[in-house]
Protein backbone atom coordinates (compact mmCIF):
# COMPACT_ATOMS: atom_id res chain seq x y z
CA UNK A 1 0.00 0.00 0.00
CA UNK A 2 1.63 3.60 -0.93
CA UNK A 3 2.14 6.30 1.27
CA UNK A 4 0.60 8.66 -1.26
CA UNK A 5 -3.00 6.27 -1.26
CA UNK A 6 -3.16 6.26 2.16
CA UNK A 7 -2.44 9.92 2.81
CA UNK A 8 -5.68 10.66 0.85
CA UNK A 9 -7.48 9.08 3.68
CA UNK A 10 -8.47 9.76 7.17
CA UNK A 11 -6.10 9.11 9.88
CA UNK A 12 -8.77 6.69 11.32
CA UNK A 13 -8.72 4.55 8.34
CA UNK A 14 -5.19 4.49 7.15
CA UNK A 15 -4.32 1.47 9.40
CA UNK A 16 -7.47 -0.20 8.70
CA UNK A 17 -7.00 0.18 4.75
CA UNK A 18 -3.58 -0.90 5.30
CA UNK A 19 -4.94 -3.96 6.77
CA UNK A 20 -7.30 -4.84 4.59
CA UNK A 21 -4.64 -4.66 1.84
CA UNK A 22 -2.44 -6.82 3.38
CA UNK A 23 -5.43 -9.56 4.38
CA UNK A 24 -5.79 -9.73 0.47
CA UNK A 25 -2.10 -9.85 -0.25
CA UNK A 26 -1.31 -12.33 1.88
CA UNK A 27 -4.66 -14.46 0.83
CA UNK A 28 -3.34 -13.98 -2.60
CA UNK A 29 0.28 -15.71 -2.52
CA UNK A 30 -1.48 -18.69 -1.06
CA UNK A 31 -4.40 -18.89 -3.50
CA UNK A 32 -3.66 -17.65 -6.62
CA UNK A 33 -7.13 -18.65 -8.70
CA UNK A 34 -8.99 -16.07 -6.53
CA UNK A 35 -11.78 -14.06 -7.78
CA UNK A 36 -13.97 -10.93 -6.48
CA UNK A 37 -18.07 -11.71 -5.73
CA UNK A 38 -19.22 -8.37 -6.19
CA UNK A 39 -23.01 -7.01 -5.88
CA UNK A 40 -22.02 -3.63 -6.64
CA UNK A 41 -22.82 -2.62 -2.46
CA UNK A 42 -21.12 -0.04 -0.76
CA UNK A 43 -18.69 -2.83 0.86
CA UNK A 44 -18.10 -4.29 -2.63
CA UNK A 45 -17.58 -1.12 -4.05
CA UNK A 46 -14.99 -0.15 -1.46
CA UNK A 47 -12.78 -3.58 -2.41
CA UNK A 48 -13.29 -3.26 -5.76
CA UNK A 49 -11.47 0.75 -5.34
CA UNK A 50 -8.77 -0.66 -3.29
CA UNK A 51 -7.91 -3.89 -5.16
CA UNK A 52 -7.83 -1.96 -8.65
CA UNK A 53 -5.96 1.10 -6.79
CA UNK A 54 -3.21 -1.07 -5.94
CA UNK A 55 -3.12 -3.37 -9.04
CA UNK A 56 -4.16 -6.43 -7.52
CA UNK A 57 -4.52 -9.26 -10.03
CA UNK A 58 -7.58 -10.35 -9.28
CA UNK A 59 -10.61 -12.02 -11.21
CA UNK A 60 -14.17 -10.27 -10.71
CA UNK A 61 -17.40 -11.80 -11.23
CA UNK A 62 -20.83 -10.34 -10.31
CA UNK A 63 -24.40 -12.49 -10.69
CA UNK A 64 -27.26 -10.68 -12.57
CA UNK A 65 -30.24 -12.69 -11.35
CA UNK A 66 -32.31 -10.92 -13.95
CA UNK A 67 -34.50 -9.09 -11.16
CA UNK A 68 -31.61 -6.48 -10.34
CA UNK A 69 -32.96 -2.68 -10.18
CA UNK A 70 -31.94 -0.16 -12.79
CA UNK A 71 -29.72 1.50 -10.25
CA UNK A 72 -27.73 -1.66 -9.82
CA UNK A 73 -27.63 -1.79 -13.77
CA UNK A 74 -26.53 2.07 -14.01
CA UNK A 75 -23.86 1.73 -11.45
CA UNK A 76 -22.52 -1.50 -13.34
CA UNK A 77 -22.35 0.75 -15.99
CA UNK A 78 -20.27 3.51 -14.37
CA UNK A 79 -17.56 0.79 -12.91
CA UNK A 80 -16.74 0.06 -16.54
CA UNK A 81 -16.22 3.22 -16.98
CA UNK A 82 -13.81 4.24 -14.25
CA UNK A 83 -12.00 1.02 -13.30
CA UNK A 84 -9.34 -1.10 -14.69
CA UNK A 85 -10.74 -3.67 -13.62
CA UNK A 86 -13.17 -6.00 -15.49
CA UNK A 87 -16.57 -7.44 -13.94
CA UNK A 88 -17.97 -10.60 -15.74
CA UNK A 89 -21.44 -11.09 -15.71
CA UNK A 90 -22.46 -14.66 -14.49
CA UNK A 91 -26.94 -15.07 -15.42
CA UNK A 92 -29.18 -17.79 -14.15
CA UNK A 93 -30.00 -20.52 -16.45
CA UNK A 94 -32.86 -20.02 -18.69
CA UNK A 95 -34.26 -23.12 -18.55
CA UNK A 96 -34.40 -23.32 -15.11
CA UNK A 97 -35.91 -20.03 -14.35
CA UNK A 98 -38.45 -20.98 -16.83
CA UNK A 99 -39.12 -24.17 -15.40
CA UNK A 100 -39.62 -22.60 -11.57
CA UNK A 101 -41.51 -19.76 -12.78
CA UNK A 102 -44.11 -22.19 -14.45
CA UNK A 103 -44.24 -23.69 -11.34
CA UNK A 104 -44.68 -21.14 -8.39
CA UNK A 105 -45.43 -18.26 -10.20
CA UNK A 106 -42.92 -15.19 -10.98
CA UNK A 107 -43.57 -13.66 -7.40
CA UNK A 108 -43.82 -17.20 -6.01
CA UNK A 109 -40.67 -16.73 -3.57
CA UNK A 110 -42.97 -14.55 -1.60
CA UNK A 111 -45.33 -17.70 -0.77
CA UNK A 112 -42.81 -19.55 1.43
CA UNK A 113 -39.04 -19.95 2.94
CA UNK A 114 -38.49 -22.40 0.69
CA UNK A 115 -39.98 -21.27 -2.17
CA UNK A 116 -37.66 -18.15 -1.56
CA UNK A 117 -34.61 -19.93 -1.32
CA UNK A 118 -35.65 -22.22 -5.05
CA UNK A 119 -35.59 -18.71 -6.65
CA UNK A 120 -32.09 -17.89 -4.90
CA UNK A 121 -30.78 -21.46 -5.94
CA UNK A 122 -31.98 -21.04 -9.53
CA UNK A 123 -30.64 -16.48 -10.02
CA UNK A 124 -27.84 -17.20 -7.80
CA UNK A 125 -26.35 -20.04 -6.60
CA UNK A 126 -26.24 -22.01 -9.67
CA UNK A 127 -24.43 -19.28 -11.73
CA UNK A 128 -21.95 -18.91 -8.19
CA UNK A 129 -20.88 -22.23 -8.77
CA UNK A 130 -19.99 -21.78 -12.15
CA UNK A 131 -18.23 -18.43 -11.31
CA UNK A 132 -15.96 -20.13 -8.35
CA UNK A 133 -15.54 -23.49 -10.82
CA UNK A 134 -11.76 -24.29 -10.53
CA UNK A 135 -10.64 -21.20 -8.14
CA UNK A 136 -8.74 -22.04 -4.79
CA UNK A 137 -10.87 -18.62 -3.19
CA UNK A 138 -13.39 -16.15 -3.13
CA UNK A 139 -13.50 -12.64 -1.77
CA UNK A 140 -16.57 -10.93 -0.54
CA UNK A 141 -17.62 -7.60 1.04
CA UNK A 142 -19.38 -9.55 4.24
CA UNK A 143 -18.70 -7.45 7.65
CA UNK A 144 -20.19 -8.80 11.10
CA UNK A 145 -22.29 -5.57 11.98
CA UNK A 146 -24.23 -6.44 8.52
CA UNK A 147 -26.87 -8.89 10.34
CA UNK A 148 -27.69 -11.45 13.23
CA UNK A 149 -26.42 -14.34 10.72
CA UNK A 150 -23.05 -12.31 10.01
CA UNK A 151 -22.04 -11.58 13.76
CA UNK A 152 -19.03 -14.21 13.99
CA UNK A 153 -18.13 -14.20 10.78
CA UNK A 154 -14.02 -15.19 10.26
CA UNK A 155 -11.73 -13.43 8.01
CA UNK A 156 -10.87 -16.40 6.44
CA UNK A 157 -12.63 -19.73 6.68
CA UNK A 158 -12.86 -22.54 4.56
CA UNK A 159 -16.17 -22.81 2.75
CA UNK A 160 -16.76 -26.42 2.77
CA UNK A 161 -20.49 -25.62 0.21
CA UNK A 162 -18.17 -24.35 -2.47
CA UNK A 163 -15.11 -25.95 -1.59
CA UNK A 164 -12.37 -23.35 -1.44
CA UNK A 165 -11.20 -20.40 0.78
CA UNK A 166 -13.63 -17.25 1.12
CA UNK A 167 -11.68 -13.73 2.13
CA UNK A 168 -13.69 -11.58 3.84
CA UNK A 169 -11.36 -8.51 4.40
CA UNK A 170 -13.90 -6.12 5.49
CA UNK A 171 -15.18 -8.26 8.36
CA UNK A 172 -14.16 -6.21 11.33
CA UNK A 173 -15.50 -2.78 9.50
CA UNK A 174 -18.50 -0.70 10.81
CA UNK A 175 -20.89 0.93 8.24
CA UNK A 176 -18.67 4.50 9.56
CA UNK A 177 -15.87 2.87 8.39
CA UNK A 178 -17.07 1.87 4.57
CA UNK A 179 -18.69 5.39 4.57
CA UNK A 180 -15.59 7.33 5.19
CA UNK A 181 -13.59 5.68 2.53
CA UNK A 182 -16.28 6.02 0.15
CA UNK A 183 -16.03 9.91 1.17
CA UNK A 184 -12.07 10.14 1.21
CA UNK A 185 -11.72 8.53 -2.56
CA UNK A 186 -14.92 9.44 -4.61
CA UNK A 187 -16.31 6.00 -5.14
CA UNK A 188 -19.39 5.30 -7.20
CA UNK A 189 -22.14 3.35 -4.59
CA UNK A 190 -25.40 2.41 -5.77
CA UNK A 191 -27.87 5.44 -5.50
CA UNK A 192 -30.35 3.15 -3.75
CA UNK A 193 -28.11 4.24 -0.22
CA UNK A 194 -29.17 7.64 -0.47
CA UNK A 195 -32.78 6.72 -0.65
CA UNK A 196 -32.51 4.19 2.57
CA UNK A 197 -31.25 1.01 0.75
CA UNK A 198 -28.12 -0.23 2.93
CA UNK A 199 -28.20 -3.72 1.50
CA UNK A 200 -29.13 -4.38 -2.03
CA UNK A 201 -30.58 -7.07 -4.13
CA UNK A 202 -32.77 -8.07 -6.30
CA UNK A 203 -35.58 -5.32 -6.48
CA UNK A 204 -38.83 -7.57 -5.54
CA UNK A 205 -36.43 -8.68 -2.44
CA UNK A 206 -35.50 -5.63 -0.99
CA UNK A 207 -37.08 -2.28 0.82
CA UNK A 208 -35.48 0.78 2.42
CA UNK A 209 -35.15 0.66 5.76
CA UNK A 210 -36.22 2.67 9.02
CA UNK A 211 -34.53 4.09 11.97
CA UNK A 212 -32.93 1.89 14.23
CA UNK A 213 -33.41 -1.42 11.81
CA UNK A 214 -30.57 -3.32 10.98
CA UNK A 215 -28.81 -2.99 7.44
CA UNK A 216 -29.97 -6.28 6.42
CA UNK A 217 -33.95 -5.64 7.43
CA UNK A 218 -34.92 -4.96 4.15
CA UNK A 219 -33.81 -8.16 2.79
CA UNK A 220 -36.61 -10.70 2.52
CA UNK A 221 -38.68 -8.16 5.00
CA UNK A 222 -41.30 -10.89 5.38
CA UNK A 223 -39.22 -13.43 6.82
CA UNK A 224 -37.49 -13.61 10.45
CA UNK A 225 -34.32 -12.24 10.64
CA UNK A 226 -32.86 -15.51 11.28
CA UNK A 227 -33.83 -16.89 7.75
CA UNK A 228 -32.61 -13.80 5.78
CA UNK A 229 -29.73 -15.48 4.08
CA UNK A 230 -29.88 -16.44 0.24
CA UNK A 231 -26.90 -19.16 0.30
CA UNK A 232 -24.57 -17.94 -1.02
CA UNK A 233 -22.63 -17.55 1.99
CA UNK A 234 -23.79 -20.45 3.75
CA UNK A 235 -22.22 -23.76 4.39
CA UNK A 236 -23.54 -27.48 4.32
CA UNK A 237 -25.49 -27.05 7.51
CA UNK A 238 -27.07 -24.26 6.21
CA UNK A 239 -25.21 -21.78 8.59
CA UNK A 240 -22.55 -18.83 7.92
CA UNK A 241 -19.12 -20.91 8.01
CA UNK A 242 -16.62 -20.47 10.32
CA UNK A 243 -13.32 -21.33 10.02
CA UNK A 244 -11.79 -24.60 11.19
CA UNK A 245 -7.80 -23.43 10.85
CA UNK A 246 -6.28 -20.44 9.38
CA UNK A 247 -4.58 -20.61 6.63
CA UNK A 248 -3.35 -17.73 5.46
CA UNK A 249 -1.88 -15.05 8.20
CA UNK A 250 -4.08 -13.00 8.39
CA UNK A 251 -5.27 -10.46 11.70
CA UNK A 252 -8.60 -11.38 12.79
Amino acid sequence: MSAEFLDALPLSLRTRVDQVAARVADALVRYPRTVFATSFGAEDMVLLDLLDAVGAEVEVFTLDTGRLPEETHALMDEVRQRYRLRVRTFFPDAAQVERMVDEQGANGFRVSVDARKRCCQVRKLEPLARALQGKSMWITGLRREQAVTRAGLDVLARDEGNGLMKLAPLADWTAADVDAYVRARGVPVNSLHARGYPSIGCAPCTRAVTPGEDARAGRWWWEQPESKECGLHLGPDGRLGRAKTIAVAVAP
